[in-house]
């Protein structure tokens, strides 16, 4: 489905998709985001960092043990470039896969020099990440990192690598627990390790509108953070859930339900409070 391209920004948007707290709709937002920004005429790169590789499978990247994934990146110090793959259902996608091995990798960084900006290093090691004077019109205009569910050392290289953060959350009566801790990680690492990071968009997800509880979280939500809340809510969707089991995004999977249109609306809206 044609869609009317969004301008593009003049330098690549890193932006980590993060929340510790798991059934939140992280990896579902991350690739949906990605293939809604991708439809809009975006070049959009994900990176998978959670080892269950959900990203890579609703994305339809082949990530069995032995193909070039973070894992190769991170802990061998592969180029981005030689673990990169193009989505097959998706022109203007390109998918770093994560495979089991990327469970051992938290203990296999420790010992490992500088070991929490390893993605960072790979990221912006590569020639189409960057400035458009400089990196041209082959840059990527956004990279969406995936990170597990946990704050752990993946996580950790996640939030030293970008800019922004991206925080799913859930319209249930749990929404914000946990969230402060994830909060604080972000103020260690913003003092400590990145100046630069700031949570940019949060994105409420499994939105049921019959309900006055969704309504009460959202509006809960919005208290607590303003502007940096989209207006576009996710709904609860059965087309959402379904799509990764058929290797897709619900953008290509079913591009006129309810919840491919939230995500395309929400990416546009994310795109344009950059430029705002």
């Amino acid at each position: 489905m044609a869609r009317p391209p969004l301008h593009r920004p003049g330098r690549t948007r890193v932006m980590v998709v993060a929340n510790q707290k798991g059934g939140v709709g992280k990896t579902t937002s991350t690739v949906n985001l990605a293939a809604a920004l991708a439809q809009l005429g975006q070049r959009v790169l994900v990176i998978d960092l959670d080892p269950q590789g959900n990203a890579s499978t609703a994305l339809n990247i082949d990530h069995h043990r032995g193909v070039p994934s973070t894992y190769d990146m991170l802990v061998n110090g592969d180029a981005l470039a030689d673990v990169v793959q193009p989505c097959p259902d998706q022109p203007n996608l390109w998918v770093v896969p994560a495979t089991i091995d990327l469970a051992g990798a938290e203990i296999e960084l420790v010992s490992v020099v500088a070991r929490e900006s390893r993605l960072q290093k790979a990221i912006f090691g590569h020639p189409t990440v960057g400035d458009a004077d400089v990196a041209g019109d082959e840059r990527f205009d956004y990279v969406l990192v995936d990170c597990p569910p946990s704050l752990g050392l993946l996580t950790l290289n996640a939030l030293v690598a970008g800019e922004e953060m991206v925080i799913p959350i859930q319209a249930e009566y749990y929404a914000l627990e946990g969230l402060g801790m994830l909060l604080e990680t972000v103020e260690m690492v913003k003092k400590h390790l990145n100046q630069k990071l700031s949570v940019s968009t949060i994105l409420i997800t499994m939105y049921d509108a019959r309900t006055r509880l969704a309504a009460g979280v959202a509006e809960e939500v919005r208290d607590h953070f303003g502007d940096t809340v989209l207006k576009t809510y996710i709904p609860r969707s059965v087309r959402v859930s379904e799509a990764p089991s058929y290797s897709q995004t619900v953008m290509t999977y079913d591009p006129g339900s309810p919840g491919a249109l939230s995500y395309l609306e929400a990416a546009r809206e994310m795109a344009r409070k950059a430029q705002a």
